[in-house]
Order: structure tokens, then sequence, then C-alpha cells
């Protein structure tokens, strides 16, 4: 596949940063590695964005993740491989990416069962991680962005 333009965040100076930035600002909530990058890979599998989904798995690999919970993070509530705090988490980014889908986008019991097992500080960190895939979801997906593309 070839892309249909160069990366939108490649052609405007300072977007990268500012997107990278807004990352790093989430560190501070504590918010595990491992949950960050599986809510990567689900809200980039919901949204088709290959090159995110492709970076996302390869980090989880990196980081010492086994395949069969990276292979099986599209189905993570039909596994025993997730915990119940990644269960919830997966949830909320389902929800959020999926904002269209239901009169309410993010139903009280999937935004409870997120606040059973995080704080104020780290449930604002997810929010903003969620945002920010589905951000580089709708840069990477209509432009075509090559897997890979991120080296």
């Amino acid at each position: 596949m070839e892309a249909r333009l160069k990366n939108p965040v490649m052609l405007i100076p300072g977007a990268l940063q500012a997107l990278l930035a807004l990352d790093k600002s989430t560190e501070a909530a504590e918010v595990p590695y491992i949950t960050r990058k599986l809510i990567h890979l689900r809200a980039s599998q919901i949204n088709a964005c290959s090159v995110c989904v492709d970076m996302h798995a390869r980090e989880l690999k990196k980081a010492g993740e086994k395949e069969e919970r990276i292979f099986a993070v599209s189905a993570w509530r039909e596994t025993p491989y997730f915990t119940g705090a990644e269960r919830a988490a997966l949830a909320l980014a389902e929800a959020a990416t999926r904002l269209a889908d239901r009169s309410d986008a993010v139903p009280d019991d999937v935004w409870d069962e997120a606040a059973r097992h995080y704080d104020d500080k780290a449930l604002a960190a997810l929010v903003i991680q969620i945002a920010l895939i589905n951000a580089f979801n709708r840069l990477n997906a209509p432009t075509r962005q090559p897997v890979g593309a991120w080296g």
C-alpha cells in the first residue's frame, strides 16, 4: 500500500511534538505501559489502522507480552488472559472509540467498572490515551499510512 499523503503530523510543524507531549503527560498517572499499549492496539483494531495495529502489537511483544495475549486483544472478553483492570480499560477504550454506536456513548457500567480499578488521575490518563490513539488512527487510516512507516 502506498500512502495518499505524507503523514499529516510530518507536514504540520509542531503537530507530532504536541501529540507526543500529550502522551508523555499521562505517564505520572501510573497506568501501566502494557495497559496503555493494549488499549492502543484495541482502538486501532476497531479503527482499522494497520500501521498502529502493527506498531502496538510489536511494542507489546518487545515489552515481553505473550503472543496469546496480543493475538486475543480483539476477543478479550472471551479469553482468560486479561486482568480485571485490563478488561475495564479495554471496555472503556472500546466504548470511547465507538462513541456513535449507542445512545449513551460510554455507559455507566463501563465507566463504573473502570473507576473500580483506577483512581481519578489514572482514569483521566486512560481517557487521554484513548483520545490520543483515536487521533493517531484518524491521521493514519485516511491517508493510508503504510505498515512499518514508524520504524
